[in-house]
């Protein structure tokens, strides 16, 4: 009986190590959360003219992970987490690896503003560090019921100047605010079941920026929190220029020795962001893949391997954001879209 209760405890620490190894290789990745949304209403999009479903599209093209935020309670976003769920599990029949971007709100979560769920206003701390660990904790359970336990979690979204706000606001609330992530990581623990956790992501907004990443960083790590990946966002009008990147991707890479994701990116195929000046790219279906080629060679060189990938913000969304996606008006897919055929395709 104990030769077998070691068998299987062995097994279980193989399939735990292997599962955190494939977590682990390069991430070719786009958030693509508005899909569905985009698809449920009648959105075709197209690859070299034929009509295909959109995860398909970006499988054909050597895309292997997804990432899906998750609102608490929204009202005019559809981000909630049966939508969540339900584009999850289309992504992983097709094979791919999931990302799940909490963003502890009941809409956008970035610098310039990290409100607090309505269900959780008027919340003392010690309530609201509860109420954090247990929706996390449900939510993350309701993904494992349904098959699609995520491969990777962040806790909030570029959370720079802290979340939930006031409680959590940085600079002046670091002790709440480091008592919120680690709600929210204890929370992926308790709700994943008997199954290998997922692995944690902390994303900040400054991708080229070595001093704020620094200053984050150092402050994080004087809390011992238990996180996994580093994630940077790098949009190149706010975020400084390609040796911005590379050069806090070095910084990065020496001195916490994680792995880093580049885990947002983006350019525009039509004139948006340089009208009035130049940009480091033609803002064209051109200069956009000549972005993601550039990006992505940053991300590689990045010392000891620890660049492990990078994602596209919303390539497949409509409207007013549409210039940063990978189709044009018509549904058709850019030349961005092929940025990794030649490292993908045997």
């Amino acid at each position: 009986m104990r030769k077998a209760q070691c068998m299987a405890w062995l097994f279980l620490l193989l399939f735990s190590q292997a599962r955190a190894l494939n977590a682990a290789e390069y991430a070719v990745g786009a958030d693509l959360s508005f899909l569905k949304q985009a698809e449920d209403k009648g959105k075709v999009f197209k690859d070299g003219g034929v009509a295909k479903p959109g995860l398909e599209i970006f499988k054909d093209h050597g895309y292997n992970w997804i990432r899906l935020r998750l609102f608490h309670t929204p009202t005019d976003l559809p981000n909630n987490l049966d939508y969540t769920i339900a584009l999850a599990k289309s992504a992983k029949q097709l094979g791919f690896r999931f990302l799940l971007d909490y963003h502890y709100s009941d809409t956008w979560a970035d610098p310039g503003k990290q409100f607090i769920p309505k269900a959780w206003e008027g919340m003392t701390h010690p309530q609201l560090v509860k109420a954090v660990f247990e929706y996390t904790k449900q939510t993350t359970a309701a993904f494992r019921d349904a098959g699609v336990l995520p491969d990777m979690v962040q806790i909030g979204n570029e959370i720079t100047n802290g979340m939930m706000w006031p409680d959590g606001r940085l600079p002046g609330n670091w002790n709440n605010f480091a008592e919120l992530v680690n709600a929210g990581i204890a929370g992926v623990e308790a709700g994943k079941g008997p199954e290998a956790r997922p692995r944690i992501m902390i994303h900040i907004d400054r991708g080229g920026d070595k001093v704020r990443t620094k200053e984050f960083f150092d402050k994080l790590n004087s809390y011992r929190v238990n996180y996994d990946v580093i994630g940077q966002s790098y949009y190149p009008w706010w975020h400084g220029s390609l040796n911005d990147l590379r050069e806090n991707m070095v910084f990065m890479a020496k001195e916490y020795k994680k792995d880093i994701i580049v885990v947002e990116a983006a350019y525009n195929w039509t004139p948006t962001e340089y009208k009035k000046q130049p940009g480091p790219f033609p803002e064209s279906p051109e200069g956009q893949k000549e972005f993601l080629e550039g990006v992505n060679r940053v991300v590689q060189e990045t010392p000891d391997g620890l660049g492990k990938g990078i994602f596209w913000w919303e390539p497949a969304v409509a409207g007013p954001l549409g210039s940063r996606g990978f189709f044009d008006e018509g549904g058709n897919a850019l030349p961005v879209i092929s940025t990794f055929d030649k490292f993908t395709r045997h």
